[in-house]
């Protein structure tokens, strides 16, 4: 009767880690750029800006289709605009380490 309410206590004091993700403001893209409104057409999409530099197939119920351009994403359902977000652009990227010599 005791083990149950013990194990329940020690449950509760472990610990619990997560890790977080920090965008820096302004690292989110440049703003100026003009975003797909929620709800336009693919057809309205592709027109305004041109060919997706990838395409990635429908995932789910409902289909769901992520264009990628070079500053941003577009996410469809069906054929319409769900979301369109602005690619993160580090502000310090970090640069790949420097080869050993051989």
């Amino acid at each position: 009767m005791h083990i149950p309410f013990l194990l329940l206590c020690l449950g509760m004091a472990l610990p619990a880690a997560a890790d977080t993700l920090e965008i820096p403001v302004g690292a989110q893209g440049d703003a100026s750029i003009a975003l797909p409104a929620r709800g336009e057409s693919r057809r309205a999409v592709l027109e305004r800006f041109g060919l997706p530099d990838e395409e990635h197939p429908a995932v789910g119920s409902p289909p769901i289709t992520r264009w990628d351009y070079r500053e941003f994403s577009v996410y469809f359902e069906y054929d319409h605009v769900v979301d369109a977000v602005r690619a993160h652009r580090p502000q310090n990227p970090i640069l790949p380490s420097p080869k050993e010599p051989q």
